[in-house]
């Protein structure tokens, strides 16, 4: 983080629990809970979600993640584009982005997401974006 509060490195600022927005076609947009790992933005799908058929249909995708501290007007957001599959599910993987969002005690979640990993029809999306993501600053001036 630098003197400004503005995060100095967009692995860092990606690191956080934010809420990313995706957008497919549509346009149809969705909050998801992310994992950045390896280049490409990683969540939890399957057949109780409409976006595996979404994503064949049209494999396009926009998506952002952004914060707002309305105290300081400070806004930061990291604003990417690319393709999107669903691809088979990896438990530690989707252990790993669950963690960021409800913490390291596995038993205390909520048994729909533990139950989520051993689910047989769970799968990841996996969006790998066309140019690697960058923090833009539109705070308040």
């Amino acid at each position: 983080m630098s003197d400004t509060g503005f995060p100095s490195d967009v692995e860092e600022f990606l690191a956080g629990p934010h809420v990313a927005r995706l957008a497919t076609n549509g346009p149809t947009v969705r909050p998801v809970w992310f994992l950045w790992e390896d280049g490409a933005f990683w969540w939890i799908t399957g057949a109780y979600a409409k976006l595996p058929e979404r994503l064949a249909a049209d494999p396009e995708v926009a998506l952002v993640i952004d914060t707002c501290d309305l105290a300081t007007g400070s806004v930061w957001q990291v604003v990417v584009s690319g393709r999107a599959e669903v691809v088979a599910m990896d438990a530690d993987r989707a252990v790993r982005k669950l963690v960021r969002y409800l913490g390291d005690d596995i038993d205390a979640w909520p048994e729909r997401f533990r139950a989520v990993l051993s689910d047989p029809d769970a799968r990841l999306a996996r969006l790998t974006p066309r140019r690697p993501p960058r923090i833009i600053d539109q705070s308040f001036r």
